[in-house]
């Protein structure tokens, strides 16, 4: 039977556990029913309102922005290195002009950030195609850089053919001096409308990203026994995460939809409107 509770997407990787650890274990309780998959998947069920709030690519927001409603003081992002959202390249970046780049479908924000990059920073021209990255990398004549996100990109980030690494966040920074924001958390208009919601979102996400902040000792706990991570390499990544979505973010987030909107992602930059519940 469908469960009546109203629905909170979670993306499945790492960088959310420490938002999501304490709602998992009931050290922050609630009343949603916790739905799992990667941004490209969620992005689709915040789109079609099978979610009532869920954590997307921040480029879901720009596309449907009179949908949704941005949880305020909440992001994932980094300024400079975020070290799960990587190009691995045969070589140099800058040598990657006319080659080919492969995406995965998994990802929407890391790879139109990744357009904006190799054209303004990188100053490169390539062709994109699309498929899965482990597969594609294993290959013997595979794409000359691929684009590899979330856990995939920590599990592949010593490659030893791909063994060129183009950390997005530090070149975002390089190229405008702000930190970079990867995923927010939206809340569905309709949802809040119909009254179909549960505590108050922000509270609960908020409450439970402070839980993770002050006890990292148990989000490294429960990373380990979820990911084959060495437990100093899980401390190094958390430490580059950022989850909040202060003044420089914001900005950063702004020139970020200003760009989508130069490059014809997004009809126009989106004004941010907060959740007004909290």
């Amino acid at each position: 039977m469908p469960s009546s509770k109203p629905r909170m997407g979670r993306i499945e990787y790492l960088n959310v556990l420490p938002v999501y650890h304490a709602l998992e274990t009931g050290r922050v309780p609630h009343g949603y029913e916790l739905v799992y998959g990667p941004p490209s998947a969620l992005n689709g069920m915040m789109e079609r309102g099978e979610l009532a709030v869920a954590s997307t690519s921040s480029i879901e927001y720009a596309r449907r922005p009179e949908r949704y409603w941005i949880v305020p003081d909440l992001a994932i992002g980094s300024r400079g290195k975020v070290l799960s959202v990587l190009l691995l390249s045969r070589r140099p970046v800058e040598e990657l002009g006319g080659k080919t780049v492969l995406v995965s479908t998994a990802t929407h924000t890391s790879a139109a950030l990744l357009k904006i990059l190799l054209t303004e920073h990188a100053r490169v021209s390539v062709t994109f195609v699309t498929g899965d990255a482990t597969e594609r990398m294993a290959e013997k004549e595979g794409p000359d850089a691929v684009l590899v996100i979330g856990d995939e990109a920590l599990r592949a980030r010593n490659h030893p053919v791909y063994s060129h690494a183009w950390d997005l966040g530090e070149a975002w920074l390089a190229l405008t001096g702000l930190p970079f924001t990867f995923g927010l958390w939206v809340v569905s208009r309709e949802a809040a409308n119909r009254g179909f919601m549960a505590e108050d979102p922000a509270t609960v996400l908020h409450a439970g990203r402070d839980w993770g902040s002050a006890n990292m000792n148990a989000i490294l706990d429960a990373a380990q026994q979820r990911y084959p991570f060495a437990r100093d390499a899980l401390a190094a990544y958390f430490s580059r995460l950022s989850y909040r979505l202060g003044e420089a973010e914001r900005r950063g987030l702004g020139l970020f939809y200003e760009r989508l909107a130069a490059y014809g992602e997004i009809p126009s930059a989106p004004d941010l409107a907060f959740w007004p519940g909290a």
